[in-house]
């Protein structure tokens, strides 16, 4: 969308910042969706007054919708901070390993990451949050058939973040 400060890259959203590192930088949707995959947890970060409040969470990710879902209690700091603000940053990394050398100052971190922002919401409609427990089945446990009983719908929270921007990035 034009005017918008974001481009799509392969019908990834992706901000206008440049990244300091181009030789690190990720574009290509293929690559960044098998990043995505690899990750098991999503740290989102919250404003919490002049303060973040960071939670590792599992996920799922809609491409369709270019949407993470998670889900946890219905109450509590999280649930508050994300009715309160309604946007979020979110982080999440991969394929970790430490690169040894002789000398302290030659040590490196290999990995794959992946960071944006976007709007967070609560989702109230039992249709949508089924489809959001769905999306973290398929991406923690592989897919399958789920029944989810609309009586723990209704005490489960299903949260939804839209991308609105996102950076991948690799040191491998």
């Amino acid at each position: 969308e034009a005017g918008h400060g974001y481009r799509f890259c392969d019908g990834l959203i992706q901000g206008e910042t440049d990244m300091r590192r181009k030789d690190r930088e990720i574009t290509e949707s293929d690559r960044i969706q098998k990043i995505i995959d690899a990750c098991q947890c999503m740290r989102i970060a919250l404003a919490d007054g002049a303060c973040a409040y960071i939670v590792p969470v599992n996920f799922g990710y809609d491409k369709a919708g270019k949407a993470f879902y998670f889900h946890g209690a219905a109450k509590g700091r999280k649930i508050d901070l994300i009715r309160q603000n309604g946007y979020a940053g979110f982080e999440m990394d991969t394929d970790h390993r430490l690169v040894t050398a002789d000398e302290a100052c030659g040590f490196s971190f290999e990995y794959s990451s992946i960071i944006g922002k976007g709007r967070i919401t609560v989702v109230d409609d039992l249709e949508e949050k089924r489809h959001g427990l769905d999306c973290i089945m398929e991406h923690m446990a592989g897919g399958g058939r789920w029944e989810y009983p609309d009586p723990m719908l209704k005490l489960t929270a299903v949260i939804r973040l839209d991308v609105e921007e996102l950076h991948a990035k690799s040191n491998s």
